[in-house]
């Protein structure tokens, strides 16, 4: 199997047919299979995806609501294709832009294939404002340099895709996590059609989320492999200011000053406790990270290649 296509789907009736009709249209010389991953819907949409379904065909039902990124990582899950591009359901994105993806993907000999929305068909406020401030602070903080990070459409190598690590509502930031095992990233122009039919899920409530995810994120990035240095760091410097300080009023008292009712004892105080207690999270959070790879023999680096001469 050359590509699978993995479709996240909630409550997208009225989708089904065109979409799959589409995609058929626009795959027809490529051997694919489309995989959809029905997250908790609660109107018809699976009975559309059964009634209007082309020729290899999977449909994974959840059995609940998890979110887009849980639907996400159950689809590349179960793919097969050796390339596997990610697809929303509400008919935004064109299929048509996957076979220009490929083309780029071989001509440049990168990994993974981010899509733009060129002339984007959402509301300016709730959808575009955000959107961009969402990405300029990602860009920022992450040095990912991708333009549009809240495109769904991606093509990714299998190898790439089965090793991001999708968990909470990190979808957002999948050329973060790409970049972190070191796949190559090229992004190109996709069409943006209007939705078809039903509703976003989308609104200004999901900003707080993505602040979240994207401290999470930095983390990740960082420190992920090393969280001593991230907890340590902190703790060690808070923890000596706050000696300082103790040390300061000692000195103070000894010499016949009254100390216990200065802000400062108590300033002094918190910071010397608040720094053990980093410092301690610090060895935790390196213990768990040590027995994340070892107790499942993972290793924390990736081989792309080997070459035997």
């Amino acid at each position: 199997m050359l590509l699978s296509v993995v479709i996240p789907v909630m409550n997208e009736q009225g989708n089904i047919e065109p979409l799959t009709q589409r995609i058929a249209d626009a795959l027809a010389d490529i051997q694919h299979e489309i995989i959809f991953v029905d997250d908790g819907s609660s109107d018809q949409t699976v009975a559309e995806i059964e009634q209007f379904a082309k020729p290899n065909t999977r449909v994974l039902v959840l059995n609940r609501n998890y979110g887009q990124t849980t639907a996400m990582a159950a689809g590349i899950d179960a793919a097969q294709g050796e390339l596997i591009v990610m697809l929303d359901g509400d008919m935004q994105n064109d299929p048509y832009d996957i076979p220009l993806m490929m083309e780029k993907m071989e001509a440049e000999q990168c990994d993974v294939v981010a899509g733009i929305r060129a002339n984007r068909q959402d509301g300016f406020f709730l959808r575009k404002v955000p959107s961009r401030i969402a990405n300029w602070l990602i860009r920022r903080t992450t040095g990912v340099h991708i333009q549009d990070y809240g495109c769904t459409l991606k093509l990714f190598k299998s190898e790439v895709a089965k090793n991001l690590g999708l968990y909470g509502e990190l979808h957002r930031y999948i050329p973060v996590l790409a970049h972190m095992h070191g796949a190559k990233i090229t992004q190109m122009d996709v069409r943006h059609h209007p939705r078809h039919a039903g509703v976003s899920k989308y609104g200004i409530g999901r900003t707080l989320k993505v602040a979240s995810d994207l401290m999470l994120m930095l983390f990740m990035q960082k420190y992920a492999q090393r969280p001593m240095h991230f907890f340590g760091g902190s703790g060690i410097v808070l923890f000596l200011t706050g000696m300082l300080i103790n040390c300061y009023l000692v000195i103070d008292k000894i010499l016949g000053a009254s100390i216990g009712a200065r802000p400062l004892l108590i300033l002094g105080v918190l910071l010397t406790i608040t720094g053990i207690q980093l410092i301690t999270t610090g060895f935790v959070a390196d213990l768990i990270m040590r027995t994340y790879y070892e107790s499942q023999n993972k290793t924390p680096y990736t081989i792309k290649k080997e070459i035997i001469v």
